[in-house]
């Protein structure tokens, strides 16, 4: 594996219960690079996902993350530089936790706020609530905090043990139009920063591919349906082959909005 590769996936296969769920993904993401991971619901996202952090293991196929290949190195480890923010988190958060809390529990990957923090923590998960627009929440509990604010603070985090990769897992899943585009916002000025992790964008909404996802990975029924450049990978007949459908790709200020023919 190279040194400027973040991902490689060769050949990787997932079976359960004598189902092919994923079928020989290959999959190459450098230093450099965001990528949009894009599938409708049931086309092995979570599944590839769960590979590339090591919850399960390929049935096929070779993986190495950040330049350690699984089975040669300590996954508990690795997953420290993993920063993997999903709505199914939310369910497993305390209601009550000061948003302040929640952050700083990022550091120690945990659930609740177990562990000493230092005041160089709490200073620290003040300043990236600030990056991301939720400074206003500190002392607010986490249970009074609208559903895009609630992502902000997961994203922040992530961001509190210093990822290489971060993968934003439908972060702007279930939000009204304009908490969308403020949590979208955010994300496009965290990638903007010298030191932002390799971002791992996963959604089924065009629109929601931001200029800064150079890179698109297509998935469909566990297999890639395509890769490459988002703008070459995204247009109106290849998507309409995706969908199975007729469909019309419009760009407008660098995102591409669908719509049935």
């Amino acid at each position: 594996m190279g040194k400027n590769q973040v991902i490689e996936m060769k050949g990787v296969s997932w079976r359960r219960d004598g189902k092919t769920v994923l079928q020989q993904i290959d999959w190459t993401v450098r230093e450099g690079e965001h990528w949009a991971l894009f599938g409708l619901n049931g086309s092995g996202k979570t599944t590839l996902l769960n590979l590339l952090c090591g919850y399960i293991w390929p049935t096929t196929g070779q993986i190495s993350v950040l330049g350690q290949r699984f089975g040669e190195v300590d996954l508990r480890e690795l997953r420290k530089s993993i920063g993997w923010v999903s709505s199914s988190l939310q369910e497993r958060l305390h209601g009550s936790e000061k948003a302040q809390n929640l952050v700083v529990s990022g550091k120690f990957a945990s659930i609740g706020l177990y562990d000493k923090p230092t005041e160089a923590d709490f200073e620290r998960a003040a300043a990236l609530m600030e990056q991301l627009r939720c400074g206003h929440l500190l002392d607010r509990t986490y249970q009074t905090c609208s559903q895009g604010e609630k992502q902000k603070l997961l994203i922040a985090r992530a961001l509190m043990a210093a990822p290489r990769l971060l993968i934003l897992d439908e972060a702007a899943n279930g939000l009204d139009f304009i908490s969308k585009e403020g949590l979208l916002d955010s994300i496009s000025e965290l990638a903007g920063q010298p030191d932002a992790p390799t971002m791992i964008y996963v959604t089924h909404h065009t629109e929601e591919i931001l200029p800064m996802f150079s890179h698109s990975l297509l998935i469909r029924r566990g297999e890639v349906f395509t890769q490459g450049q988002t703008r070459e990978v995204l247009d109106s007949e290849r998507l309409s082959d995706f969908f199975e459908m007729p469909v019309d790709l419009n760009w407008n200020q660098g995102r591409a909005w669908l719509s049935r023919k």
